[in-house]
């Protein structure tokens, strides 16, 4: 800022402001989009890391039980005791089972079509297939793209 004449100080004119403005959003438009190209590869890693703490989880059930949950069972059976199950020892997870990163409730069934149990996520669209965020993420796959 200048001084005036009399002393004062004098503020930013209408074109110094706006040239800022421009600048902040030209600096937007670059950066923003891999900013969100990171969140959903953070989301998707995220779902990928819970499938495989509940197939931790599902491995130990299946240690002490001698077979995984039935899909009617779901995953709550590793958190409750069921009655008629006499060698359950858990709980198999240390919290209340989570939603994945979108927010839906995760899909296990049991017997799987791809191995002894299916646990997938639908993505951000939460219907099968899709690209981006709304790429499925699932326990018999072994990367996130």
């Amino acid at each position: 800022m200048k001084k005036t004449k009399h002393g004062g100080e004098r503020g930013f004119t209408l074109i110094e402001i706006m040239i800022v403005v421009i600048i902040i959003g030209l600096l937007a438009g670059l950066v923003g989009p891999r900013l969100f190209g990171k969140l959903t590869q953070a989301k998707q890693k995220a779902a990928k890391a819970q499938i495989e703490l509940f197939g931790t989880a599902l491995d130990a059930f299946r240690l002490d039980v001698g077979r995984y949950p039935t899909t009617e069972e779901g995953l709550k059976i590793l958190r409750e005791k069921p009655s008629g199950v006499d060698m359950w020892k858990g709980p198999y997870l240390p919290k209340e089972i989570p939603v994945d990163p979108w927010g839906k409730a995760y899909i296990y069934k049991s017997p799987g079509e791809h191995g002894e149990y299916d646990l997938l996520s639908f993505g951000l669209d939460g219907v099968e297939g899709g690209e981006g965020e709304n790429q499925d993420v699932a326990s018999w796959k072994d990367t996130v793209k």
